[in-house]
């Protein structure tokens, strides 16, 4: 049986490697599974002291995705056959080393570039969103969609989301709105677009550059990547998002989360005038895990104030507790499992006691602590 993630080593033009690292599980959209993350931690780290490799390229298999997300059918069946304490030692593994390997990419020694060419969604933005050059194409499909199933967005998406421009963040992450590459770099989430069939071309452009200590590597590959930029500029969808920040920012405008859902669930949305794109992520919202959109809401106006540490930290509590008694599990059995798409949400609650037990972690020291 194959390895889900290719490694590689290119040579560059001065005698030194070029670190590659492919998710090489199409057939899933190359679907984060824990064996994934464990390679990509064990083999980063490997390569953050290796001073032969000077640059690590990080991409997806395929012609459909570069990351779609979880591999998270696993909760569901652990679920069924584990003891609660079993159940709690995998979730904790799992969102712990996914973490871990998300930080690691946040603060990587090395230039790292991280092409997401066609879906990226949840933990694929996870791996995407600390890389040093963020590489989009014309292709690009992002979203956060975890309120259909039940969890949040993490994978650090705490800290970035509530880092975007005016509501866009907040809105993303209520209504897992798809969005595309333009979208991402004004967002702030992106830096660079090349045109998908240069992808292969982009590796060994990168093992041409000058290595030698003389020169900046990063300002190099900015520079190239910045031409590559320009050449598939006329070729880049517009983008979706954006268009639509003012009514967006007017919707979820206030500090009340009841409030806002209120406001947005009783707008009336014009269709002839392209705002069909918000009906449908407000319904996406409205049928979406009130759980969800309760830790949204508080790690949107939280994270503001917190290190990417500590939200990390934060997060493994709340998305260890989604699983233990939140509406994770039944979001995979309603959407992956059954297929069904009639997920069984827990009713929403008044006030902010019951949404307190989910930032308590379950059982000893959180792992994650700053």
């Amino acid at each position: 049986m194959s390895e889900p993630v290719k490694v590689s080593c290119y040579p560059t033009s001065d005698g030194r490697q070029i670190g590659v690292l492919t998710l090489d599980s199409p057939a899933s959209l190359n679907a984060l599974s824990l064996e994934m993350i464990q390679i990509l931690q064990r083999t980063l780290v490997e390569w953050q002291q290796d001073p032969a490799i000077v640059c690590v390229l990080l991409q997806g298999a395929g012609e459909k995705a570069f990351c779609a997300g979880g591999d998270i059918r696993s909760f569901y069946y652990r679920k069924q056959e584990a003891s609660e304490s079993a159940l709690f030692g995998y979730a904790r593994d799992f969102f712990e080393q996914e973490y871990r390997l998300d930080h690691l990419i946040h603060c990587y020694d090395k230039p790292l570039v991280c092409v997401a060419d066609g879906i990226c969604m949840g933990g694929g933005i996870g791996l995407f969103a600390g890389a040093d050059f963020r590489v989009v194409t014309e292709k690009s499909l992002f979203a956060m969609p975890e309120v259909t199933i039940g969890l949040y967005p993490d994978v650090g998406a705490s800290w970035f989301l509530s880092r975007m421009p005016g509501r866009l963040g907040l809105w993303l992450g209520l209504t897992g709105a798809r969005f595309n590459g333009q979208d991402a770099i004004a967002l702030g989430l992106a830096d660079h677009a090349i045109a998908s069939r240069k992808r292969e071309a982009l590796l060994p452009r990168l093992a041409a550059l000058d290595w030698s200590q003389a020169r900046d590597p990063r300002e190099q590959i900015d520079q190239l990547l910045q031409g590559l930029h320009r050449e598939v500029l006329a070729a880049l969808p517009e983008p979706v998002v954006l268009p639509h920040q003012a009514r967006i920012d007017a919707l979820l405008a206030g500090r009340s989360l009841q409030g806002v859902l209120d406001r947005l669930f009783d707008a009336r949305f014009d269709l002839e005038s392209g705002e069909g794109s918000l009906a449908k992520a407000r319904d996406t919202c409205r049928s979406g895990s009130p759980i969800s959109r309760a830790i949204l809401w508080r790690q949107y106006w939280q994270a503001r104030r917190q290190s990417l540490a500590e939200v990390f930290a934060d997060e493994l509590i709340l998305s260890v507790n989604c699983v233990l008694k939140g509406d994770f599990v039944e979001g995979v059995r309603a959407l992956l499992i059954d297929k069904d798409k009639s997920p069984r949400w827990q009713p929403a609650q008044t006030g902010e006691v019951w949404l307190d037990a989910f930032y308590r972690w379950p059982d000893g020291t959180n792992p994650l602590l700053p």
